[in-house]
């Protein structure tokens, strides 16, 4: 079964995270189905909305840690700019359709930066957001240095990012990063509801809405991912990072003290 199902039907294609047995951690194959599945989305007029889910207890664990491990070793590795997860982001950055998301559980590092791509986002009380890319050794993706401040406030976005703690649910609501918080057995249901909602409207004043309302703001966006991919592969190479991910794959608490 595939680790990243599609459904399309009531003009709502569906991207559900389905390897709950490794938390949904997102390998770079499920990347590129992501990313093939909003292209296909974005020039496919019988899709007019697309609804991202995990599951009831987990949204994603973020990267797959030996999957992003492995890539980044290989002898053909691709530049940070050229990876399969900064693919996704540029492609979701600019889609044109209306994207809805469904989060319950733990949506850890790009499981909560994805979201500041996405129009509509509804969460279960269970969900526990988190940017603990410092706590590795690196650095915000997904253009998130510049969308938490802008969306947080500065004090709340350094407290996310530098310290990287989960904030729950009902904080995410706070600061507007979802639109609602609801029980995780309907989280799912209820954003689909919303997404068939969006999917009833009609499309070019949905896109004309989305690409008004991103206009100031999305070149600058599209300029900030590629910005922190160069220095996200920086870090990468850095003995913090090399620390970080051989702690975590040794199961031990990382020394920073000479890093």
């Amino acid at each position: 079964m595939s680790d990243i199902l599609v459904h399309t039907e009531a003009g709502v294609m569906t991207l559900t995270f389905n390897r709950v047995a490794r938390k949904n951690s997102i390998t770079g194959a499920m990347y590129d189905a992501l990313t093939e599945a909003l292209e296909q989305a974005a020039g496919d007029a019988a899709v007019r909305t697309v609804l991202i889910q995990g599951d009831p207890t987990i949204f994603s664990a973020g990267n797959d840690i030996g999957d992003f491990m492995a890539a980044a070793a290989a002898p053909a590795a691709p530049s940070e700019s050229e990876s399969p997860a900064i693919r996704f982001l540029r492609v979701i950055a600019a889609f044109p359709k209306p994207v809805v998301a469904s989060v319950c559980g733990p949506a850890v590092g790009i499981g909560t930066t994805l979201l500041f791509h996405c129009d509509l986002v509804y969460a279960g009380d269970n969900a526990a957001f988190s940017m603990p890319f410092v706590n590795l050794g690196l650095v915000p993706e997904a253009a998130s240095s510049m969308l938490a401040p802008a969306m947080f406030g500065y004090h709340r976005a350094a407290e996310a990012l530098l310290l990287g703690e989960p904030f729950m649910a009902e904080a995410a609501l706070e600061v507007g990063l979802v639109n609602r918080v609801v029980p995780p057995m309907e989280c799912n249901g209820i954003a689909q509801t919303q997404a068939r909602k969006l999917a009833a409207k009609p499309l070019s004043a949905l896109i004309e809405t989305k690409r008004l309302m991103k206009l100031s703001h999305q070149p600058a966006v599209l300029e900030r991912i590629g910005v922190e991919s160069v220095s996200f592969g920086n870090a990468m190479r850095s003995p913090a990072a090399k620390e970080a991910f051989t702690a975590f794959m040794e199961k031990r608490k990382p020394d920073f003290t000479t890093h």
